[in-house]
């Protein structure tokens, strides 16, 4: 299973690719999955280059065959993908009509692709791993109805069913007298019977790494009368419950289509909580730590229980060097837009020495504070931007903050 850091990199990777816009169809997206012989993915890309002599433009023709020889120069004396797959993307990236700019990137995702393709658009194809995105954890999806139940695991988008269970509960009994009345019996300790196989089937759910909690759907009222026995494991949370028409697969698809806000209120409900203990903590000035040096110190000095780093966060060290005298200086820069730090890449500032102060380094703070994080052992908390909390941490505290341990 991925970890925090790897998924803040891979939206960071394809936030960063998804600016890029080709001129006509220009952009090249090549995914492999594991295991794949490459000699293949080869063979196809030389008949797609002898293809793209076809097209008409000019320069469309020569921008493709061009990215087309990068990613085969890329891909060469490469037997086989990496472990979990690999994609490769190249295009002319270039905002400047007449002055092409071929550039290659590639993404070895934390989980293992599923999809192969070759594509060549006007963008590049990222639909793929923003799916892998989705998948923040796994669920219980349990339907059911009077005959019949499915358990199943979810994550992300895929379903994987445990148990499908079938009830030997009689039917009701129309006439009265003693039969009925013991039949009647005999039928609720079947049913009894059927809720405790079910809630037995929801055990393989605590052993799911990170499990978040149960989902329970099913027509009419039988789901109810399930949940008000309680026959699971009081450690099992369920986080709401769904009307759907089945109890079987289509029923586990239906749920799983409802179940979308309760998933992402669950989410926002972990964050928000992180967000308002960092806030409260920050407030009183107790165990808290914002901003780039003194989460670098509480980092260093292993006094940080939580890292909290916003998605939208984009912070960067710049490093000036003097060519005349060699001294260095160091700003950090934060923008969630992304202008004030091209600005500092452009700037030059004047030197005591009489010279100028130019752009020596550009350091990816972030990535050197997960770093840190990862190698003390420290949970990292990616915060989204979509939730109300989200972006008050970003714009009260710039997206970076830590919980401390005193």
């Amino acid at each position: 299973m991925a970890d925090t850091k790897e998924i803040y990199e891979l939206k960071k990777q394809i936030a960063a690719l998804k600016e890029f816009a080709g001129r006509g169809t220009e952009l090249i997206s090549v995914y492999i999955t594991p295991g794949y012989p490459v000699a293949e993915i080869m063979g196809r890309l030389r008949d797609e280059y002898g293809q793209a002599s076809n097209i008409k433009s000019t320069s469309t023709r020569k921008n493709v065959q061009t990215a087309l020889e990068k990613i085969m120069h890329f891909l060469k004396g490469v037997t086989k993908p990496p472990e979990n797959g690999i994609a490769v993307f190249c295009g002319n990236v270039s905002r400047e009509e007449g002055k092409p700019d071929v550039r290659i990137y590639s993404i070895v995702p934390p989980f293992p692709l599923k999809t192969q393709f070759y594509r060549c658009e006007s963008s590049f194809v990222l639909e793929a791993f923003e799916e892998m995105l989705e998948a923040k954890g796994e669920y219980g999806l349990v339907v059911l109805d009077g005959k019949d139940a499915t358990v199943a695991i979810l994550k992300g988008k895929g379903i994987r069913i445990l148990r499908r269970l079938h009830s030997t509960a009689h039917s009701k009994f129309k006439k009265g007298g003693q039969s009925a009345a013991r039949f009647g019996r005999i039928r609720e300790e079947e049913i009894e019977a059927y809720y405790k196989r079910v809630g037995e089937a929801m055990v393989p759910f605590l052993g799911e790494k990170d499990f978040k909690g149960v989902i329970v759907g099913g027509p009419g009222p039988v789901k109810d009368d399930f949940l008000k026995a309680k026959p699971f494991n009081y450690q099992l949370k369920v986080l709401g419950v769904v009307d759907t028409g089945y109890a079987e697969e289509f029923g586990l698809k239906e749920l799983m289509e409802k179940s979308d806000g309760i998933i992402a209120e669950q989410e926002a409900v972990i964050e928000q909580k992180l967000v308002e203990e960092l806030m409260r903590e920050v407030v009183k000035g107790g165990k808290a730590a914002y901003g780039y040096a003194d989460v670098k110190a509480s980092l260093g000095s292993n006094k940080v229980s939580k890292l909290l780093v916003s998605e939208g966060l984009l912070m960067k060290k710049i490093v000036f060097k003097c060519s005349q005298c060699g001294k260095t200086a160091e700003r950090i820069v934060v923008d969630e837009k992304g202008t004030e730090v091209a600005d500092a890449e452009a700037a030059e500032e004047p030197c005591e020495c009489g010279g100028k102060m130019r752009m020596a380094q550009e350091i990816d703070v972030v990535k050197e504070l997960l770093d840190a994080a990862e190698k003390g052992g420290v949970d990292i908390e990616i915060v989204s931007t979509e939730t109300p909390s989200g972006k008050q941490f970003l714009a009260t505290l710039h997206g970076l903050g830590a919980l401390l341990r005193y």
